[in-house]
């Protein structure tokens, strides 16, 4: 099959299964987790709130995206390539594919947590070479759909690594409903895998017995409003409209 077939088939595959395959990365960490060790209490604890801060830097980029575009794109859809029109305001004015650059740092935070330096390589590795195919087929539908235009932003607007300027203001106005109907899911599972993360290392590390008392009082309440937010949202979300915006995905 030529290169540009194959780089196709693969990037429709991984685009169908984006928001699973990286799960396999859990894999790779068993390693790392089994030599995970921290210095002091002082160091680890800044560490982690490092760690936080990236997963966090990620949701924000997401949600700077997301609160802004209108209907029609950045969309969930797993089958096939849906764009009802060319996003190039707001963050798409200083970076072409966003939504996947807040992804990297959230991938980043829990892989950072284990303080290997090799898992954050090969991590990052795998991140590039898998999206770099979902980023393929994406382009082409976009080139397919909307032509000259597209080779225009897309030649003056980086594809990964941000430019410091050029920000133009979207026509929209940023809809918070939005982007916490759209990423409360993403929220939660951050906070999950990091405080899931905290527990084991340090049931590792310091051989503590399962109970309340033998963890950091810091993450069990963190994990414990995040539950909270996380339950009321879906609440709201299910039983009413109240965070849907017209004209808004």
């Amino acid at each position: 099959m030529p290169m540009i077939e194959e780089m196709e088939k693969q990037g429709a595959w991984f685009f169908r299964w984006r928001s699973y395959l990286p799960l396999f990365l859990f894999l790779v960490a068993i390693p790392a987790y089994l030599q995970f060790h921290y210095e002091s209490e002082l160091c680890d604890h800044i560490w982690e709130i490092t760690c936080l801060g990236c997963g966090f830097l990620g949701l924000g980029i997401r949600a700077i995206t997301i609160g802004y575009v209108p209907a029609g794109t950045s969309g969930r859809n797993t089958h096939g390539q849906v764009a009802e029109q060319l996003n190039t305001t707001g963050i798409y004015s200083l970076v072409r594919n966003p939504l996947y650059l807040g992804n990297y740092f959230m991938w980043l935070a829990p892989v950072m947590f284990l303080q290997t330096w090799w898992l954050v390589l090969i991590c990052s590795l795998v991140f590039f070479i898998y999206y770099e195919r979902i980023i393929f087929v994406e382009e082409q539908f976009l080139r397919e759909k909307f032509g000259d235009a597209y080779v225009t932003w897309a030649s003056r607007t980086p594809m990964f690594f941000p430019k410091l300027r050029g920000w133009i203001q979207p026509a929209e106005s940023f809809s918070w409903k939005t982007v916490i109907r759209r990423e409360y899911h993403g929220f939660y599972a951050l906070i999950v895998t990091l405080f899931a993360l905290e527990i084991a290392t340090d049931l590792w590390v310091e051989k503590a017995s399962f109970g309340i008392q033998s963890f950091d009082l810091s993450w069990i309440i963190g994990f414990g409003l995040s539950t909270i937010f996380y339950l009321v949202v879906r609440i709201i979300c299910k039983k009413t409209q109240w965070l849907r915006v017209e004209g808004r995905p």
